[in-house]
C-alpha cells in the first residue's frame, strides 16, 4: 500500500520496495528506558481500570435505574449504548487526530479529567434526558483514550515487545471487570437502603452517590498523566498517507475527519475489512451480554446485585488472569510456526467464546451460568492481545492513532449497540422480562458464529501483509 502526496491510492509491492538500489538502510531507533516506558505503560492501565471499574459499576447499578426512573428495557438499553456514541460519532475520529499531532499524554490527560467529571455529575441526574447527556459527553472525554494509548506504547517498546504490553495491558480491563462487580455490588448494598438526599433543590438516590464517587478519582489519574515522558514519534514511512504540506485549511480539516486513514484502510481492505467485520458483530454481543448478565442473573435466578457481584468478581478474576495467560502462550507458540499468529489466535478464540456465549443462559441455576459466562470472558481475554497486536502491525505509522480509532470505533459502536439491541429484542420479540435468557442466546447465536467467520477469512490476507512489511524492513 502506498499513498502519494496528493493523497492518491496506489499499489506497491515488496519487489519493488526491494529493488531500488538508492534505498537508504534503515538507522537504529532509540528507544525510551525501560523505567519511562513501563511508567507509562502503568498509568495507562491505571486509567483502563478506572474505565471498565465506570462501566461494570454502571452495569450493576441496571436494574435500579430502570425501577427508579420507569425505563423500558429498550430506553435501558438506549441509556446505556447509544446514549454513549452519539457524541464520538462527531468527535471520536477528529479527538484520536490530536493523538498524531500533539503529544499523546496532554491528549490522555484531558480525556480522564473529563471522564471523571462527567461521571460524577451523572450521579446526580434527575431524569432520563440527564441521564442521556451525562453519557453522551462521558464518550466524548473516552473516545481518544485508546487511540492515544496505543499510539503513544507502539513508541514507547520495540515491536517484539509489543504483544507482552498489550497482554500487560489488558490487566487494567481485568482489574475493571473483576473489581467493579465486588466493589459495585458492596456500595450497592451499603446505598440501597439510604434515603433520598435533597441537596440545592436536587433529589439524589442512595445509588446515585456511588457514581459522584467513582467519578473523582479520574482526576488524580488525569495529573499522573502529565508525569509520563513522552515518546519520539516513528518517523513517517515512504508510504504514510499524508496531507500535502502546502495544503489548503479545508484540506487539513478533511485530515482530522480520518478521510486520510479511511483510504489506507480501504486501500488494504482485504486484511481490514474481516476484522472490523468480526470486531463489530463480537461487540454487539460481548457489550450487550456484559450490560444485561447482572439483570439477567436477578431475573432468571432471583439474585441480588451484592452476591452476583462477590461470585461473578471472583469468577472474572481468575479467568480472567487464565486467559491472559492462555492467550500469551497460545500466541507466541504459533508466532514461531506461523506470520499470521495474531489473527489466527483470534480467530480460534473467537469461536470458543461463541460457544460459551450460547451455553451460558441455558445453564440451569446461577452459579453454571457465571461459571460458563466467566470462561467465555477467559476466551475473550485470551482473544483480544493478538487482536489488538495485528492492527498495531499492519497500521501505517504516520496515523497509527486514527486507523486505531476507526478500528476501535466499530468495537464502541457497535459494542453500544449491543445493549439497545437486546433490549429491543427483549421488548419487541420475547416479551416476558423473566424470558431475558432467550433474548441472549437469540443473538448469541446469530453474531458470533458470523463474528468468527470474518475473522477466519482475515488470516491469509494478514498474513500476506505482514510479509510484504517484513521484505519492506518493517
Amino acid at each position: 500500500m502506498a499513498i502519494g502526496p496528493a493523497a492518491a491510492s496506489v499499489e506497491m509491492t515488496a519487489g519493488e520496495e526491494i529493488a531500488n538500489p538508492e534505498a537508504k538502510p534503515h538507522p537504529a531507533r532509540e528507544w525510551p528506558t525501560p523505567t519511562a516506558a513501563y511508567w507509562a505503560l502503568f498509568v495507562i492501565v491505571l486509567a483502563t481500570f478506572m474505565t471498565f471499574f465506570d462501566q461494570v459499576v454502571f452495569g450493576m447499578l441496571a436494574q435500579r435505574i430502570k425501577v427508579d426512573f420507569g425505563l423500558t428495557d429498550a430506553q435501558l438499553g438506549f441509556l446505556a449504548g447509544p446514549a454513549s456514541i452519539i457524541c464520538y460519532l462527531f468527535v471520536g475520529i477528529p479527538l484520536a487526530r490530536l493523538a498524531d499531532i500533539y503529544p499523546r499524554k496532554y491528549v490522555l490527560s484531558g480525556g480522564v479529567a473529563v471522564i471523571g467529571v462527567i461521571t460524577a455529575l451523572g450521579g446526580i441526574a434527575q431524569t432520563f434526558v440527564q441521564f442521556v447527556v451525562s453519557r453522551v459527553f462521558l464518550a466524548a472525554g473516552g473516545s481518544a483514550h485508546a487511540p492515544a494509548s496505543y499510539s503513544l506504547l507502539a513508541d514507547a517498546f520495540p515491536p517484539h515487545k509489543i504483544p507482552r504490553v498489550f497482554a500487560l495491558l489488558q490487566f487494567g480491563f481485568i482489574g475493571g471487570v473483576t473489581l467493579g462487580p465486588i466493589v459495585g455490588g458492596m456500595l450497592i448494598a451499603m446505598t440501597g437502603h439510604w434515603a433520598p438526599t435533597e441537596i440545592a433543590g436536587l433529589r439524589i438516590l442512595g445509588w446515585q452517590w456511588i457514581m459522584v464517587w467513582i467519578g473523582l478519582p479520574g482526576l488524580l489519574i488525569a495529573l499522573l498523566f502529565l508525569t509520563i515522558k513522552e515518546p519520539a514519534r516513528l518517523a513517517p514511512a515512504a508510504d504514510a498517507v499524508q496531507a500535502p504540506a502546502d495544503a489548503a485549511f479545508g484540506r487539513r480539516i478533511l485530515t482530522f475527519t480520518g478521510l486520510d486513514a479511511a483510504r489506507a484502510i480501504h486501500a488494504n481492505r482485504k486484511v481490514y475489512y474481516p476484522m472490523f467485520a468480526g470486531l463489530a458483530l463480537s461487540a454487539i454481543e460481548t457489550f450487550g451480554l456484559q450490560f444485561w448478565r447482572v439483570p439477567f442473573m436477578i431475573r432468571t435466578y432471583g439474585w441480588d446485585e451484592a452476591q452476583i457481584g462477590a461470585i461473578m468478581g471472583s469468577m472474572l478474576l481468575v479467568a480472567s488472569l487464565l486467559g491472559l495467560l492462555l492467550g500469551s502462550i497460545f500466541v507466541e507458540w504459533l508466532g514461531k510456526r506461523h506470520k499470521d499468529a495474531n489473527v489466527r489466535a483470534a480467530a480460534i478464540f473467537f469461536g470458543c467464546t461463541t460457544i460459551c456465549a450460547i451455553a451460558a443462559p441455558l445453564m440451569p441455576n446461577g452459579h453454571l451460568a457465571l461459571l460458563m459466562m466467566s470462561i467465555g470472558s477467559m476466551f475473550g481475554i485470551a482473544g483480544a492481545v493478538p487482536q489488538n497486536a495485528a492492527i498495531q502491525r499492519v497500521a501505517p505509522n504516520a496515523m497509527r492513532g486514527q486507523v486505531t480509532a476507526i478500528y476501535l470505533f466499530m468495537f464502541t459502536f457497535f459494542g453500544a449497540m449491543g445493549s439497545f439491541i437486546i433490549g429491543l429484542v427483549q421488548d419487541l420479540v420475547i416479551g416476558a422480562e423473566a424470558d431475558l435468557w432467550k433474548t441472549l442466546v437469540l443473538t448469541a447465536s446469530t453474531l458470533l458464529p458470523l463474528a468468527t467467520f470474518f475473522i477466519f477469512r482475515a488470516i491469509r490476507p494478514y498474513r500476506e501483509e505482514v510479509e510484504r512489511l517484513e521484505a519492506a524492513g518493517r
